[in-house]
């Protein structure tokens, strides 16, 4: 990367150059043929001026006296030719002109003539009496005396010498701050680079430097590269924790399996009718904990339905509510189920029933696992429609707050369950995520404690209005 910025940069310096150079020798050229023309054109009439007046030596012919002027006017060429008014010319015209070349019908009009040859300017001036030159005013008679000069067009190329050395300090001067650049930029990506190649081996403690004279870009690239690994550390603690907490979830019942089956076994089990029920609940127990695990893995490898359609969320939710009511009164926990007056309206929402009753029981299933006393269960139709599972158990700190929907995660309060596989909330979480319903917890809901799950439906609902069986919304 550095040895491509570096190069990059000396590039467009010397384009940059290039067309500078270029363009200025364009304008130099342009601007010499103008000026050489307008000084040339001064000349050619001073000079015709006076020839005309006779104001040198009437000693000089007038050959001499234009080869005079010639040398004086740093000239390349100088000559009389005499204009015929049938167009003609006749003389010698200086060398690289032709007839070709002058406006002739603008001489006969009495117009001085400029123009350019090649590299050559020329331009004339008319000359109208000839009274010290009787030998050229003889001529005249058959035609209009005019004076042609030329002189070369001057050549920008002589001060190119000096472009190029500029040329070559500003090459200089930007190879030297490429390479500084290049240092400065790739200096954060390549520790980006060495980072994230350390984390991809395992090294979850690389992190990238930060410096404060970096650029905005940079310093995100290096804070997004530190945050990746703070994650990936995070994530690889939680997956720790998560499996010391499945390890612990599968030794309870393991050991109670083992021990009751091993006292059946023996005949040291007095009521072994008992120790059969404790292993079945235990292996009831394990088949919860392994269900569990492999819908979260299903739903990570997105090999689950979503069958959506409408849902009477009323029915659904005193359905699942009774399903849970054995479990309740065996944990001497009450459970009840409140929702809008009887008689109005039925509240639908678009939900795989399936999936929706799952969230609900696992909601539920889970605040029996803490409740003290009582789970409470609110439905509530209205433009967002919400299920809120209330128990009156020890709440969650304000720190374990945010996490209690991560599949990896575990606080005291965990620890504090009466059972479960600890699952059921990420469950929840994934499922919600899929239909698009919000899932939430709130802690504290009284002085006492207590936890709130709420679970919020998108507003409105939509289902395609050719379905009979869709109400639509309530």
């Amino acid at each position: 990367m550095r040895r491509r910025l570096t190069v990059a940069i000396i590039l467009l310096v010397l384009a940059t150059v290039a067309v500078s150079t270029i363009g200025t020798f364009v304008l130099v050229r342009s601007t010499a043929v103008h000026t050489g023309e307008q000084e040339l054109s001064g000349q050619a009439a001073s000079i015709a001026g006076i020839l005309t007046t006779g104001e040198l030596s009437q000693k000089a012919t007038v050959a001499q006296q234009v080869r005079i002027f010639a040398r004086a006017g740093h000239l390349a060429g100088a000559t009389l030719v005499v204009i015929r008014p049938d167009g003609t010319v006749r003389g010698t015209l200086p060398a690289g002109v032709q007839a070709s070349d002058i406006d002739v019908p603008a001489l006969i009009a009495g117009n001085q003539v400029t123009g350019r040859v090649g590299r050559t300017l020329l331009a004339t001036g008319s000359i109208e009496i000839f009274s010290a030159v009787p030998a050229v005013g003889a001529r005249a008679a058959a035609g209009e005396p005019v004076l042609v000069v030329t002189r070369r067009v001057p050549s920008p190329a002589n001060g190119l010498g000096y472009f190029v050395l500029i040329g070559l300090g500003a090459v200089a001067v930007a190879a030297a701050l490429a390479a500084a650049l290049g240092r400065r930029f790739a200096r954060p990506v390549a520790a980006a680079a060495d980072a994230t190649r350390k984390l991809a081996a395992g090294d979850l403690t690389a992190r990238v430097p930060e410096h404060a004279g970096d650029s905005d870009e940079l310093a995100d690239l290096a804070r997004s590269v530190n945050w990746l690994g703070a994650e990936l550390a995070r994530v690889r603690d939680q997956e720790r924790q998560f499996l010391l907490s499945v390890s612990h979830e599968l030794r309870t019942p393991l050991t109670s399996i083992s021990g009751y089956a091993e006292a059946v076994l023996d005949g040291t089990a007095t009521d072994q009718r008992s120790a059969v029920g404790v292993i079945r609940d235990e292996a009831a127990r394990l088949e919860r904990l392994v269900g569990d695990l492999l819908e979260l893995a299903r739903i990570d490898a997105r090999r689950f339905r979503i069958d959506a359609r409408p849902v009477d969320l009323g029915a659904l939710v005193a359905r699942t509510v009774d399903g849970l009511r054995p479990t309740a009164a065996g944990a001497g926990v009450a459970l009840t189920v409140t929702g809008p007056a009887p008689g109005g309206p039925p509240v639908h929402v678009v939900a795989d029933p399936d999936r929706l009753a799952q969230m609900v029981a696992n909601l539920v299933g889970n605040a029996l696992d803490f409740a003290a006393s009582s789970v409470a269960v609110t439905w509530a139709g209205g433009p967002a429609p919400v299920i809120t599972v209330v128990d009156d158990g020890p709440g969650i700190g304000a720190d374990d707050l945010p996490h209690v929907f991560e599949r990896h995660y575990s606080s005291d309060r965990q620890r504090k369950r009466r059972a479960g596989t600890g699952l059921g909330l990420a469950i929840v979480a994934e499922l919600g995520a899929a239909m698009g319903i919000s899932v939430t917890a709130r802690a504290p809901v009284t002085a006492a404690g207590g936890t709130a799950m709420e679970l919020r439906f998108a507003s409105p609902p939509t289902v395609p209005a050719a379905d009979p069986g869709w109400p639509g919304p309530s």
